[in-house]
């Protein structure tokens, strides 16, 4: 059940879980905005959470604090904070006070986000963001060689009016579009960086993640619903918001548009704002089933889980590389056999910004300039006047209703011609991504608008080792740049990290990431799951929903599956035959043809289990119920 959220009066400043004006219990300095680059980091911020390390002195500290005290709000997607407001007067209990939220705008300040602003601990502290290959040197090519690759990284083709013309020489087969954007969603409940370019200096220590570095689905739940009541049904304890209008299943939003949401990212374009509605209605189905909010909540975020790890993972890096990963013993946790990804506080995980700011950056090549979201209905992404396109932060438009099997491959429907497959993992952004809509980079002066030149820009601004270097780190022969096809002396044979990735993945096919994007990628979504002691690694490691099981029986376990997405197009419904001389029609009944008895249909037990499949046996196509996991 999804109740319709309320109107609201929108308050034009936002938290949303992670926000404020001062420095809170864990160090951080929030400065009101909206998303994911405009705050900063308190130079309090250890890896404990209090006193800074790494021989910073507490003066040093204090100036930093100074420091940011001084800083300007970013315009069109800050707000300065709330005067103080008065004390609440004690004779009268009072209800809990929903926090300031977002109204609609940008999630991204003009310039990318960075790592300093105040703290100067070195490239080997590890606080929620650290290096991964702490030994390594940054690699710092002019701007000037940045901004060219850029622009060379940015596909000219224009949108196309139907998926059904795409050059399937661009289409990765093995990868159904969806996957994009369960990555997308991946991200946002992984990181929430939001530090400003213009304040930037290659220290990741100073870099704030405002989400849990675990896979919990903060962005779902927020803190929950004491800590994030604005996430939840005030009506109905233990549900979350949700929002059905117009026969669309959007997410809750105020009066004018903004969405409720642990992390407002996920409503930056209607296929993840779609997507992450499914959570909510998941939820809210189990405790309609009578699980308390609890055990519902365990049971999304294990399957979740199991579905990065078995199902979305070995789409990106491989199936090989997961299990060489992995090593499962009965009766203990999941291990983590990584080699490279070892936080030296696995209670206290770091976000490595290989990983952050160039590895995981890899999806940007998959996403395509259009999508058909249902049956005869192609939008770009981004770009068209008017919102005739799939850009967010707003209410989804009722034309633009997703069928998810135009996403993912859905156990009992059939496969549409025309399904959305991701692009192959090349060096090359579709076109809309070379301009941003203002719904993503607030259009201040000299905003950069290209996707391409503000991630080659960041990686420079975070340090990031060359790519080259992070190969021979791993053992592996690294590419030249004759190889990687830059020519210009510039470079010094080296090449940025996140470009590193992408034509590694090019020269093998695009199919899936290589050994350097590969080997980051899954070491640090596995060793991420392996330090939570709440994932199904440690807390239930048995834990399995059946063999075969997608994202595909995940929706339908959820009823993401709009009633309108089984029902043919009139073009391809079978053409009506006149019935031969002889031959009853269909809608007729012969008085002498005898009455024949319905078969008796052998009921299941209520205890009786469901049969799982062996490894490698293919889930029968007609099976649309998928084997829900257990609470232990």
């Amino acid at each position: 059940m999804c109740p319709v959220p309320a109107p609201r009066r929108s308050l034009g400043a936002i938290e949303s879980g992670r926000g404020g004006g001062l420095c809170d219990a864990g160090g951080r300095v929030h400065v009101h905005g909206f998303g994911d680059e405009t705050g900063g980091v308190c130079p309090f911020s250890g890896a404990g959470g209090g006193t800074a390390r790494s021989g910073v002195s507490r003066r040093t500290m204090l100036a930093g604090l100074a420091s940011l005290a001084a800083l300007p709000v970013m315009s069109g997607t800050a707000h300065a904070a709330p005067p103080r407001r008065p004390p609440v007067p004690t004779t009268a209990p009072t209800p809990p006070a929903r926090r300031p939220r977002a109204a609609r705008g940008a999630h991204a300040v003009g310039n990318p986000r960075g790592s300093d602003i105040a703290v100067r601990a070195g490239r080997d502290a590890e606080a929620r963001f650290g290096m991964m290959f702490k030994k390594l040197p940054a690699f710092a090519p002019p701007d000037a060689l940045l901004t060219a690759l850029a622009v060379s990284m940015n596909d000219g083709k224009a949108p196309l009016s139907d998926v059904k013309d795409s050059d399937v020489a661009f289409d990765n087969p093995g990868m159904p579009a969806g996957y994009i954007y369960l990555g997308q969603f991946v991200d946002h409940d992984m990181t929430l960086d939001k530090t400003p370019l213009t304040l930037q200096q290659q220290d990741p220590r100073a870099m704030t993640n405002y989400d849990t570095p675990r896979f919990d689905l903060a962005s779902v739940y927020g803190k929950g619903p004491a800590g994030s009541p604005e996430l939840y049904d005030p009506a109905r304890p233990g549900y979350l918001l949700c929002n059905d209008h117009d026969g669309v299943r959007d997410l809750p939003r105020d009066d004018v548009g903004a969405a409720y949401l642990g992390d407002p990212r996920n409503d930056e374009n209607l296929i993840v704002a779609q997507f992450h509605a499914v959570f909510l209605r998941l939820h809210n189905k189990l405790r309609d089933e009578g699980k308390t909010f609890e055990q519902a909540q365990q049971l999304v975020r294990w399957h979740y889980q199991w579905l990065i790890v078995n199902d979305y993972l070995p789409r990106i890096v491989g199936r090989d590389v997961v299990d060489r990963l992995l090593r499962r013993r009965r009766g203990g946790p999941i291990e983590f056999l990584g080699r490279f990804y070892k936080p030296r506080n696995p209670r206290r995980p770091y976000m490595p910004v290989e990983y952050s700011g160039a590895a995981y950056r890899f999806g940007h090549s998959m996403i395509r300039a259009e999508y058909e979201v249902h049956d005869q209905h192609t939008v770009p992404i981004f770009g068209n006047e008017g919102y005739q396109d799939l850009r967010g932060n707003r209410p989804v438009p009722e034309d633009l209703w997703i069928d998810w099997n135009y996403f993912f491959e859905i156990p009992g429907m059939s496969t549409p011609d025309d399904r959305n497959m991701a692009r192959l993992i090349d060096t090359q952004l579709s076109l809309p991504l070379s301009k941003l809509p203002p719904t993503v980079v607030a259009p201040t002066a000299g905003a950069i608008t290209s996707l391409a030149e503000r991630n080659l820009l960041r990686g420079k601004r975070l340090g990031l080792p060359a790519g080259q270097d992070v190969a021979v780190a791993m053992g592996l022969k690294p590419l030249t740049n004759q190889q990687l096809g830059l020519t210009d002396p510039g470079w010094k044979g080296k090449a940025p990290l996140w470009f590193y990735v992408l034509k590694e993945a090019e020269l093998l096919g695009g199919h899936r990431l290589g050994q350097v994007g590969g080997t980051i990628v899954a070491e640090v979504i596995l060793g991420l799951m392996a330090c939570d002691t709440a994932s199904y690694f440690t807390a239930n490691p048995g834990f399995d929903p059946g063999a075969g099981y997608s994202m595909g029986h995940f929706l339908l376990w959820a009823d993401a599956i709009d009633p309108r997405a089984f029902e043919a197009p009139e073009d391809e419904l079978p053409e009506e035959e006149e019935p031969a001389d002889g031959e009853v029609d269909e809608g007729e009944v012969e008085d002498e043809a005898p009455h024949e008895e319905e078969p008796e249909v052998e009921e299941p037990e209520d205890d009786e289990e469901p049969e799982l499949l062996e490894p490698g046996e293919a889930p029968d196509p007609a099976a649309t119920s998928p084997v829900p996991g257990q609470v232990v």
